[in-house]
């Protein structure tokens, strides 16, 4: 079997369950990222939504696995809730022991991916909200990209060796060290081989993600928004549903024998059956009234450069050279020049007379 632990360094040690559970959400956000723009949507938004989704996704993953635990008599993380633990950063400072709660010890190993579903529906749901973005498009897209991510994230279980079956003689059993068997199981010999649930629960997700991408390119200008949200519910809830008759770890409701996560999966894929028929009016409820026919993709704004008047400035004007005239002469005196003298009749008089 392969070694769950990579290397350690100090008192770090990573993990092959970590490394491959980073690759699946890689992995499905990539994809999620690719829906969105093939919608019309923003691809780039699912990133920034991932530094809020991710971190409180584990912290609900755990709380969820804490809780199922505690509901199926394990009285661990309630009886004594402080372990002690050693810190060294690294070797930077002297090594020291401290108390630390075990609930959120979660390199101990212990998530349940419906804590991570429920958790991380919620945030990106007030993220969206918060960002005035359309939660359908966003769930939607999200929906394949989910199955996928969490069906790579199963192959970490082979290597932890755990969510393993009942043991079968089906020719692809698997072994499981003595170590990493349950109670009921450690008596057996070393060569009976169990049901790997977790491979059952992988394939499912494959094909059912397989089918939804088929179907939201095939029939996407006929879908509603949260119509493959909706068939991630019930692909997810009844696949989970079937995997949990062969899962012996899960705590079970006491007097029923069902576990606690058989029943959520059953809610998930009736959630997403209520929502086909409220999307295709078989079922009319007053709070989807308002529910969108289309996608609203919020397209981004772009910011125009800032414009600044500046006053024009006449150019200026070359001086005109004048030309020099004479100055006009005594208008009185070229009158007087021009002017006549006249006869005077005396004058005519001595004239005639003389002759």
């Amino acid at each position: 079997m392969i070694d769950p632990e990579i290397l350690t360094i100090g008192n770090f040690t990573l993990r092959w369950y970590g490394v491959i559970v980073m690759i699946g959400v890689i992995v499905g956000s990539l994809i999620v990222e690719r829906e969105l723009k093939r919608r019309g949507g923003n691809g780039d938004q699912i990133w920034d939504a991932l530094i809020w989704v991710l971190p409180i996704g584990i912290l609900g993953a755990r709380l969820w696995f804490v809780m199922n635990a505690t509901l199926g008599g394990n009285r661990f993380y309630v009886d004594d809730p402080l372990a002690p633990i050693q810190v060294s950063l690294f070797g930077l400072i002297k090594p020291f022991t401290m108390m630390f709660p075990k609930i959120l010890m979660i390199w101990e190993g212990g998530l349940h991916i419906f804590g991570g579903f429920l958790f991380g529906a919620i945030t990106l749901l007030v993220y969206l909200r918060k960002n005035n973005l359309d939660p359908w498009l966003f769930l939607d897209s999200a929906g394949p990209a989910v199955l996928i991510g969490q069906g790579i994230g199963r192959i970490a279980n082979f290597i932890n060796q755990e969510l393993y079956g009942p043991p079968t003689t089906l020719p692809w059993g698997i072994p499981i060290e003595l170590d990493h068997r349950l109670a009921d199981f450690r008596n057996l010999p070393a060569s009976v081989r169990f049901h790997p649930t977790f491979a059952y629960e992988m394939l499912w997700n494959f094909a059912a993600a397989g089918f939804l991408l088929w179907l939201s390119r095939r029939y996407g200008k006929e879908l509603k928004p949260g119509t493959v949200f909706a068939g991630w519910l019930i692909f997810a809830g009844l696949g989970r549903t079937w995997i949990e008759f062969f899962r012996p770890d899960q705590p079970k409701i006491p007097d029923l024998g069902v576990s606690y996560s058989a029943v959520f999966a059953a809610l998930m894929a009736i959630g997403g059956a209520v929502i086909l028929m409220v999307r295709y009016k078989a079922l009319n409820l007053p709070f989807a009234e308002e529910w969108e026919e289309e996608y609203v993709i919020a397209h981004p704004v772009v910011l125009q450069p800032a414009v600044v008047a500046v006053p024009a400035i006449a150019p200026k004007r070359k001086p005109v050279a004048r030309k020099k005239t004479a100055a006009p002469a005594n208008k009185t005196l070229v009158k007087m020049i021009k002017r006549k003298p006249k006869k005077t009749t005396t004058q005519t008089k001595k004239s005639s007379s003389s002759r």
